[in-house]
């Protein structure tokens, strides 16, 4: 096989067909984190969408969290109240415009999501280190079209 059938539908079918099952698998982690946590699978979700916009330095809102985790506003205050009393997550208003939320984890469960996802970042730093640098880059910008892509699908059909 050459590169000029790189785009065949089979091809193309088998490579969404293995997103889709990473997508799949990355439920499945979540839910088993949910089940280690002793919470919902929502709690878990988000909580992992605080680190994660943590991460980035760009904390989310309440209403940003209701958007990636998709309930209403009211079903995310619920949750969010419910994961304050746990101790999960803390609301701040550090910004000039007092009435702007954001989220935060707390150490206590940013500790235990570390903790249980460190053995996987290992195995696919290490399973990442085996591709050269550009094949990693023909990787990452694959997989920053597609998600794009998916967005960008989300975004049309909401309206």
């Amino acid at each position: 096989m050459d590169d000029s059938d790189a785009a065949t539908p089979n091809r193309n079918e088998r490579i969404m067909n293995t997103v889709w099952a990473i997508s799949s698998a990355q439920s499945d982690l979540g839910r088993a984190f949910a089940r280690r946590m002793k919470m919902h699978p929502t709690d878990a979700a988000a909580i992992v969408e605080i680190i994660r916009a943590e991460d980035r330095g760009q904390p989310l809102t309440p209403a940003r969290l209701s958007e990636r985790i998709g309930l209403t506003s009211g079903a995310t205050s619920i949750l969010l109240n419910r994961l304050e009393e746990a101790g999960h997550v803390l609301r701040k208003r550090g910004h000039a415009d007092r009435r702007l939320v954001t989220l935060h984890s707390t150490p206590v469960v940013h500790h235990e999501g570390d903790e249980f996802f460190q053995a996987l970042r290992v195995a696919l730093d290490k399973a990442m280190d085996a591709y050269s640098p550009r094949e990693s880059a023909i990787v990452e910008r694959f997989v920053d079209e597609f998600r794009k892509t998916i967005d960008a699908y989300a975004r049309a059909i909401v309206g």
